[in-house]
């Protein structure tokens, strides 16, 4: 689905991004661990078009999305979420979700005048997906409330809800499981790995919630200084002495 050949960012003299080649394999939940500042968000900006990368090539389904923008990314497939969720927080948690779709017919102010029922057709179809997310993620019940009054783990699940409006090929989320309860952690995982299983979306996540991505991912891929430590199932990165001795300061896994 993806495939990142030895991809560099550097800032100045630091190498955030340093050489990295990685594939993500198709209906695929791959977790990205390592110690803070080891370049994981980087990649991720570095993929998602936040920031060109300084050399290297990303393919996308075999075609090359190098240094492509990210609303130029959404439209091939290729969406992410954040450690921070970026919602709308003066609409409601219904309007954030149908914002979402592209090249939607009110976005051309020629259809106001000369397409309203188009663009009413279109809303309704938006509304309707909306609703079946909203369901999908069981919080319908917060359909009508404005977004920014969400808690943390709400908000991600928000920022998941509006990743499935668009036709995702390949979705990164960043630090999913941030600040967020165990029960809601629970919903959030039960919905990525239902979204895999029955839809056939693919993941790549942020995480350091170690117990999470064993439950969630296959393979694990951890990052030191920029570069990929190793890379393997859940349980062989969890006995790597090198993933210990850099991302736990000698504690075991576990």
């Amino acid at each position: 689905m993806l495939s990142v050949r030895n991809l560099h960012l550097h800032f100045g003299g630091i190498r955030a991004v340093d050489g990295i080649t990685l594939t993500i394999e198709s209906n695929t939940i791959t977790g990205l661990i390592g110690p803070n500042g080891a370049g994981k968000t980087s990649l991720f900006n570095a993929i998602a078009g936040a920031y060109p990368p300084t050399s290297g090539h990303v393919f996308l389904d075999q075609e090359e999305i190098t240094g492509l923008l990210p609303h130029q990314l959404f439209s091939r497939g290729l969406v992410r979420t954040f450690q921070v969720a970026h919602e709308f927080s003066s609409l409601t948690v219904l309007e954030n979700l149908m914002v979402v779709p592209n090249r939607q017919p009110g976005e051309q102010l020629l259809n106001v005048w000369c397409n309203p029922g188009q663009i009413r057709q279109s809303e309704e179809q938006n509304r309707e997906r909306a609703h079946e997310v909203l369901e999908f993620l069981k919080i319908s019940h917060l359909e009508n409330d404005l977004a920014g009054n969400l808690s943390g783990g709400q908000k991600k699940l928000l920022e998941l809800g509006r990743t499935m409006m668009t036709e995702a090929k390949v979705v990164f989320l960043d630090e999913v499981g941030a600040g967020v309860n165990r029960t809601l952690l629970k919903t959030i995982g039960d919905s990525i790995q239902e979204l895999r299983q029955e839809h056939g979306y693919t993941f790549c996540m942020i995480e350091h919630d170690i117990d999470f991505i064993t439950r969630m991912c296959h393979p694990v891929i951890v990052m030191a200084e920029g570069k990929i430590l190793t890379q393997g199932s859940a349980e062989e990165v969890k006995a790597n002495h090198e993933v210990i001795e850099s991302y736990l300061g000698r504690k075991t896994i576990g």
